[in-house]
């Protein structure tokens, strides 16, 4: 793939523009040329959406429509990439830098666990790689995933082996700009967890300030038996706009227990789209967004249960302040055969300002007759009573208001199952927390001034 190709996504003129900038060939042989076409074609079709587009319409694209996005470098200095690595106790570390494996930034081999770039697997006519991507572009109307498959340069391979006990994977996704311009970077991940595999992944998005557009799509296949956590923690420079698809596949007596804390980029939006695919199989999602200034945080899933006696859960806390918008659009699906289903579904806000935002719709969609499903939403802001509890006990005002801000969220984060990460998480919460308190306590003696 050319490393100065352009894309314009604007309108249908802009589009076209991208498309005459578009190149077809690249790394990945025959298999990858014929899916960047089929995703630039699909892209086209499908156009940058609106907030008429109904799955779009709490999250305005305006600015990113508007800029012209060229392709981060594909040669990136190990030095400049270094700062973003801090230290992990994860037993191994991927690294991906503008959507390309670094193995010279990555830790060694770890047993029960193989990782190959995907552009290689292609080129090597890898059937199994190729199906993926195939089933993830028909899969349903997203244009940000057709976008990524018509940049597909680079990408990975994430298998475990079945019945392999794995530690903690890391997996970092750095995108470092060549210049001034605004960059672009499309990561590609494919995660295969085999029959009776326990691993625990860490997903971890940075990068500089200035403005990005970063697409990672992530596929995840969890075997019958397997165990996978899947933490996601997304910390971009101010002006990303960070859209990214998930898509999960759970087998037979599976579970998947997902968790998203976000707390960076101007827009960052995480599409989850999960399906239970074998009985007794268990999806969780949960997870905190914190959002300040004019962010606006999106969090979409859809959880689908194909089949009878599964379970799914969805916890879903965010606090915003100032301008910041936040949005949860959830849906629970329940087949015709998927009797005997459980499914739960709760959404929570907290808003700090009274210029903050949160746009909620939940949904259930219920086509069996034997189910136990359940959802909710609340918003408002902090308990006033409590408030004036915590002042009668001594404490001053942003001391109370930063207690009842962790209490609230410290709540969502009880649903990480690895300790270690529960208290990864945590602290970057305790640190954002924090950041808001001191900018709150400017603001008052300003307006005391």
């Amino acid at each position: 793939m050319a490393t100065n190709a352009t894309m314009t996504v604007e309108e249908p003129a802009a589009i076209a523009a991208g498309r005459a900038a578009f190149r077809a060939d690249g790394p990945g042989g025959a298999a990858a040329a014929r899916l960047r076409q089929q995703g630039l074609d699909r892209f086209t079709a499908l156009g940058l959406p609106t907030r008429r587009t109904e799955a779009w319409r709490y999250t305005d694209l305006r600015d990113v429509a508007r800029t012209a996005w060229t392709l981060a470098p594909a040669a990136v200095d190990p030095a400049q990439a270094a700062p973003w690595l801090a230290d992990t106790d994860a037993d191994r570390r991927l690294v991906l830098v503008n959507g390309r494996f670094r193995p010279d930034l990555s830790t060694p081999d770890l047993p029960g666990v193989t990782a190959t770039p995907l552009d290689g697997l292609l080129a090597d006519g890898d059937g199994a790689a190729a199906a993926v991507l195939d089933e993830a572009l028909t899969s349903g109307e997203r244009p940000f995933l057709a976008l990524n498959t018509a940049f597909l340069d680079g990408g990975l391979v994430v298998r475990l082996a079945p019945g392999a006990t794995v530690g903690r994977l890391e997996i970092v996704c750095l995108t470092l700009p060549g210049g001034d311009a605004p960059a672009m970077s499309h990561p590609r991940l494919i995660i295969e967890a085999g029959d009776g595999a326990d691993a625990t992944l860490v997903e971890r998005h940075v990068g500089p300030a200035g403005p990005i557009l970063t697409t990672p799509v992530l596929q995840i296949t969890v075997g019958a038996g397997a165990r996978l956590g899947h933490y996601k923690l997304q910390r971009e420079g101010g002006e990303t706009s960070h859209l990214a698809t998930v898509l999960v596949q759970v087998a037979r007596d599976a579970v998947y227990d997902g968790f998203m804390l976000s707390t960076g980029g101007a827009v960052a939006r995480t599409e989850v789209a999960a399906v239970l695919t074998g009985r007794g199989g268990e999806c969780r999602l949960s997870g905190t967004y914190l959002g300040r200034g004019r962010q606006v945080l999106d969090t979409t899933t859809v959880v689908r249960h194909a089949v009878p006696d599964c379970r799914s859960r969805q916890v879903i806390k965010g606090v915003l302040d100032d301008q910041a918008r936040g949005v949860f659009q959830g849906r629970i699906e329940v087949a015709r055969d998927a009797q005997r289903t459980d499914g739960y579904q709760m959404n929570r806000a907290l808003l700090l300002s009274p210029q903050a935002e949160i746009d909620s719709k939940p949904e259930l969609e219920i086509f069996a007759d034997d189910v136990k499903c359940s959802h909710g939403a609340t918003a408002g802001e902090l308990d006033a009573e409590a408030l004036f509890y915590l002042r009668s006990r001594g404490l001053d005002a942003e001391r109370a208001r930063a207690l009842l801000i962790e209490a609230f969220v410290v709540e969502v984060l009880d649903e990480i199952a690895d300790d270690a990460v529960r208290q990864h998480f945590t602290e970057i919460v305790t640190d954002w927390l924090a950041a808001d308190r001191a900018d709150h306590g400017a603001t008052a003696e300003r307006g005391a001034a």
